[in-house]
């Protein structure tokens, strides 16, 4: 599960090109995590974590803290989190995560890509029984850590995978979707260096295609990730 599912995680990154979008993403994230925890990330987990995902992608600090002030002003609108599903061509599952302050606009588009890539969009729900939500956290690899006696450290705190990720020298740390704040409270505790956290939607279930309908479906996803509402775009294609 968790290392083709890195992959294509690192596929989807290099396509996002510019780290301005990213930057914007993380931006988003911190302006919801504020507005819900407030801005000290001492006593706001989530804040915290988004600032080492912040870190990890070398967005500079005064951007961070920038940030921060803006999700603490009372001028600072909300974002709404929103979940779009459907299918696109050659009936490969698409969810879509969204953060947006016009959801008139963001459905719009959406529904625009889908039926220009001869997908469809459809209700809410329909494909969870497809993709399964977890919590990842990445941590710094050191000569003290033991993956496997890790794991079954972690199995208390809700930890369903761990494993070595060897070109980016970092243990993966895949867990319940529940279970993010007693991994992350675990991890802080023992001392260890978290490089990233996140949440995730795995496939339970995922089809393979030609070449020629792989290219069909990847031009859906490419003008979903474009559009600056979007945060996620999840797939079951092989």
């Amino acid at each position: 599960m968790g290392r083709a599912f890195e992959f294509r995680k690192a596929r989807k990154f290099k396509r996002w090109g510019m780290m301005a979008k990213v930057f914007t993403r993380i931006g988003k994230d911190i302006v919801i995590a504020v507005k819900a925890g407030g801005p000290d990330p001492n006593s706001n987990s989530r804040l915290r974590a988004i600032m080492q995902n912040a870190k990890a992608v070398n967005m500079p600090k005064v951007n961070v803290e920038n940030a921060i002030k803006r999700a603490s002003s009372k001028d600072q609108e909300d974002y709404k989190e929103i979940v779009y599903e459907g299918y696109a061509a050659h009936g490969i599952a698409i969810l879509v995560e969204c953060t947006t302050d016009n959801t008139n606009r963001t459905v719009a588009n959406v529904r625009s890509y889908f039926n220009k890539c001869n997908g469809s969009l459809g209700t809410s729900g329909m494909l969870d029984f497809i993709f399964e939500r977890k919590c990842i956290f990445r941590i710094a690899k050191t000569e003290q850590i033991d993956v496997e006696e890790l794991e079954l450290e972690l199995i208390d705190f809700g930890a369903d995978e761990v494993f070595l990720d060897t070109e980016a020298n970092q243990v993966n740390i895949y867990g319940e979707f529940t279970a993010f704040g007693a991994i992350q409270k675990y991890l802080e505790e023992q001392g260890y260096e978290i490089q990233g956290a996140d949440f995730e939607r795995i496939p339970n279930d995922t089809k393979e295609l030609t070449e020629e309908q792989m290219a069909d479906v990847e031009k859906l996803i490419e003008k979903l990730e474009e559009d600056d509402d979007v945060q996620n775009v999840y797939h079951n294609m092989r």
